[in-house]
């Protein structure tokens, strides 16, 4: 498996495995149409040539045979017949195009046009793609489309008018069409050409980012799966807000926002989380105004708790700014428990990474550091920074702290593991690889009840291409946690991988969904393998669900590009009869 995404700004795949705490097995940048990863040849470049694609067709001038004299006696001229006199137009047109003199150019073009029988097509189009040229060099991209249509019409496998058309529509700020065409060329060109290949990625990027952008703003906010918000708190330690409510909080659980909001998220009810945090931020921030009129100490309030688990909350909705802005009122309260500040430090320095501010990310974690140096939770998050940014060592350095400060924290081992065991792999040290895998066995004994230890060592021995070890180390996960979504995913790419069994992977799959849902992830992989299957209808569906979902507008643009590729390829099918080639 390649650890290198096509998507521009993507984190390699492996290291998403660290920071997501499972494996991740699904292509990360566009579908597989794009980049054909079953080949291991460089794609040929079949008509990369700026002068192939841009020039006129044909010659400037008539072709003569060599034994013909220049000026012959006295011969009887033959009558031209009009596709004769069609192609001296069109020479004559490429001798003014080569000129500069466009416009005199076209004219010919259009004569060439006019005079050539309807019944040469090929020739014909030619003409029409030659006229297209000229107007391509006077920058009017509303005449470059339209004659490259008819050149299209006349000959639908045309690929230079369609390269060229597709370039205008792109001038047009027409950058589904400008894909649907562009894409139909690499078809044509069976993804051979490494540079139609290349721009038709930065059209889906282009796209994807301009229709995140635009639904990013104005997106409902959804709540996540019941498993997925314990799964996020189960990767704390030191975090106050995720700990059980005592026998004393319940009883004062009447006059607390925040404590009836704990209690409902011991049901797994997170309805009214953030509502009843707002009402002790309201009833905390008017228990302080009141305070100075009083000789006795105002009541005893959860402020400082309420805004943190509000502003978690947030995060877990994808709203970024209402977080970004309550963790920061968690962060500035310098007389609130230590705690409670690195705890927020860590999920905006989270938040940040998941956004690829880096930078920001760094300074948060190391912030956390300095003001509680002895949370296991930073070390725990700023060390899967540090895979991201290929800082191994630091990163096993974090995760070492981490240990040290929990040596019960099972996550903690497995990812350290994991971290050496791709270190180890990506240098082709067998013995330091069989190490890692050693530990792995050793942290299962020792940790049985940890599905992501079982996650990871799957994807290590998908790596190593032990598919049956893999298969069943996702079956004892999934024994573990049954209702975690995403572990069924996994074990059904891996069918797909191993056996190329896409039934067993759609079942796997859609059981996934039975149990979440609104689990992007299944709905993401369930929309590719649709594509591959040539259903495109349904794959266009499951991005839109998924885009509903996703977390961030970077995950929202990377699934707004597959779904225009899939768009791009129904229409083409229904256009052309075209489809691109299928993976094994």
């Amino acid at each position: 498996m390649s650890d290198n995404l096509s998507s521009e700004g993507s984190w390699p795949t492996w290291k998403y495995v660290i920071a997501a705490s499972i494996p991740v097995a699904i292509c990360g940048a566009g579908l597989y149409y794009y980049l054909n990863t079953g080949k291991k040849e460089t794609p040929k470049k079949l008509d990369s040539s700026p002068i192939k694609r841009f020039e006129p067709e044909g010659s400037s001038s008539p072709n003569r045979p060599a034994d013909v004299p220049l000026t012959p006696k006295a011969v009887v001229k033959p009558t031209k017949s009009e596709l004769q006199q069609a192609q001296e137009l069109k020479n004559e047109g490429n001798r003014l195009f080569k000129q500069g003199s466009f416009e005199e150019a076209i004219k010919k073009y259009s004569e060439a046009i006019e005079v050539c029988p309807d019944k040469h097509n090929t020739e014909k189009s030619t003409y029409f793609q030659n006229k297209a040229a000229a107007l391509e060099k006077m920058l009017d991209w509303e005449g470059v489309v339209r004659e490259c249509t008819s050149a299209i019409q006349l000959n639908q496998r045309y690929v230079k008018a369609l390269f060229r058309r597709g370039k205008a529509l792109e001038k047009l700020h027409r950058k589904e069409e400008c894909l649907e065409d562009i894409t139909t060329v690499c078809i044509l060109e069976g993804f051979q050409n490494a540079n139609s290949m290349v721009y038709a990625d930065e059209m889906l990027k282009a796209i994807g980012k301009e229709k995140a952008t635009e639904k990013y703003k104005g997106r409902k906010h959804t709540m996540p799966s019941s498993l997925f918000i314990k799964q996020y708190f189960a990767s704390f330690n030191d975090d106050i807000i995720s700990f059980p409510v005592t026998e004393d909080q319940k009883l004062q659980a009447t006059e607390s926002g925040y404590l009836r909001a704990k209690l409902d998220m011991e049901k797994s009810d997170y309805t009214n989380v953030i509502d009843n945090c707002t009402k002790e931020i309201a009833d905390g921030s008017k228990c302080c105004d009141d305070a100075g009129d009083k000789t006795e100490e105002p009541t005893a309030n959860f402020v400082a708790e309420a805004y943190l688990l509000r502003g978690t909350f947030y995060l877990l909705l994808g709203d970024s700014e209402a977080a970004r802005s309550d963790l920061q009122s968690v962060i500035d309260m310098k007389d609130v428990n230590v705690k409670l500040r690195a705890n927020a430090l860590i999920k905006r320095g989270s938040m940040n990474m998941q956004l690829q501010n880096t930078a920001k990310a760094e300074s948060d974690f190391n912030e956390a550091v300095t003001i509680d140096p002895e949370n296991c939770d930073v070390f725990h998050h700023r060390g899967q920074l540090h895979i991201l940014l290929d800082k191994v060592e630091d990163a096993l350095a974090d995760f070492d702290k981490c240990i040290q400060l929990k040596p019960e924290f099972a996550m903690a081992h497995a990812q350290r593991c994991y971290t050496n065991y791709r270190q180890s792999f990506s240098k082709k040290d067998v013995i330091q690889t069989q190490n890692a895998v050693q530990q792995f066995e050793e942290i299962i004994k020792k940790y049985p009840t940890c599905s992501e230890t079982y996650g990871l060592y799957a994807q290590a021995k998908t790596d190593s291409q032990d598919f049956e070890k893999a298969d069943s180390l996702f079956k004892d996960a999934i024994k573990i946690e049954p209702e975690n979504a995403t572990l069924y995913v996994h074990r059904g790419l891996l069918a797909l991988q191993w056996k190329q069994d896409i039934d067993a992977a759609v079942k796997l799959i859609s059981q996934a969904l039975e149990i979440d849902s609104k689990c992007d992830f299944a709905h993401e992989t369930m929309g590719t393998i649709e594509v591959q299957r040539g259903n495109l209808d349904k794959a266009i569906t499951h991005f839109g669900v998924a885009i509903d979902f996703a977390k961030s507008e970077l995950e929202m643009a990377h699934l707004f590009a597959l779904q225009a590729a899939a768009l791009a390829q129904g229409n083409i099918a229904r256009k052309y009869g075209l489809r691109p080639p299928m993976p094994m």
